[in-house]
């Protein structure tokens, strides 16, 4: 679980209804049927109609994204390639293959198997660098599908609203219930901007970042193989892939160097 996600919608979504309770409102005024269903309806119907088939079905998916805690191990991936590279210079590049199957990213595995089979360095790099390039553009869907739904839930709240202005306006002759009939048009505006950016536009942001580390380690390995391909110095190639990493990982392993080095 994904600990920064819950704990923010809890957060969230307790101090709306706490501060709504402590200005002395109730929760079940709050509660209408008709806008829910308006609001969530006419933007997951909308959305539907914004993307395919194929697109949709990722849904899950991308939900999975959302609310999982997947590590990025920039420092252990950077030493794995060092270790990698110190062992091609001294054995040779067809010694790699034998430790294949103990490297669980998928990514670097194959790499690894290119260099092994001999592929031409420029065609190394154009394969990998195509890989990344699918891989953002398939996370890049949850991204605009969840950004897409922020930008119509609001939408669909205003119409809730202008509906049920419509229905108040036509009975104007019942002066006593014109307040509670006003208050609950508005929840669908309430319901429409709370869904858009407590829920979507924080999804869609969310898979943005966590792409964005994923594509970082992946260009670090990209890097880092073609530095093994070309039979690079290891305390080189390491040096080199020092730049890639965030700057509190960079920090942190280059004092892990100072420690081995007894500074």
């Amino acid at each position: 679980m994904d600990l920064t996600t819950l704990i923010g919608l809890l957060v969230g979504l307790g101090s709306i209804l706490v501060a709504f309770i402590e200005e002395g409102g109730k929760l079940g005024s709050l509660v209408v049927i008709s806008a829910f269903i308006i609001v969530v309806g006419g933007t997951v119907g909308a959305t539907i109609i914004s993307f395919t088939s194929e697109e949709l079905k990722k849904v899950p998916y991308f939900l999975k994204v959302i609310f999982t805690d997947k590590k990025v191990d920039y420092g252990t991936v950077l030493e794995s390639l060092v270790d990698t590279a110190d062992k091609a210079r001294r054995e040779g590049l067809l010694s790699l293959e034998s430790q294949l199957g103990e490297i669980d990213n998928e990514f670097l595995s194959r790499g690894l198997q290119l260099v092994i089979d001999g592929t031409d360095p420029e065609l190394t790099r154009s394969m990998l660098e195509m890989e990344i390039e699918s891989y953002e553009e398939h996370e890049k869907v949850g991204t605009e599908m969840f950004m897409t739904m922020g930008g119509f839930g609001p939408t669909f709240g205003i119409i809730g609203t202008v509906m049920g202005m419509v229905n108040v306006l036509g009975n104007l002759s019942n002066p006593d219930d014109l307040g509670p009939a006003i208050a609950v048009a508005f929840l669908a505006t309430l319901y429409g901007i709370f869904t858009a950016n407590m829920f979507w536009i924080p999804f869609g942001t969310k898979i943005k970042i966590k792409t964005a580390r994923e594509v970082l380690l992946m260009e670090l390995i990209l890097e880092g193989i073609l530095s093994i391909q070309a039979g690079e110095n290891p305390r080189v190639i390491k040096e080199k892939l020092m730049t890639f990493l965030p700057a509190e990982v960079k920090a942190k392993a280059m004092i892990e160097d100072k420690a081995r080095m007894g500074m």
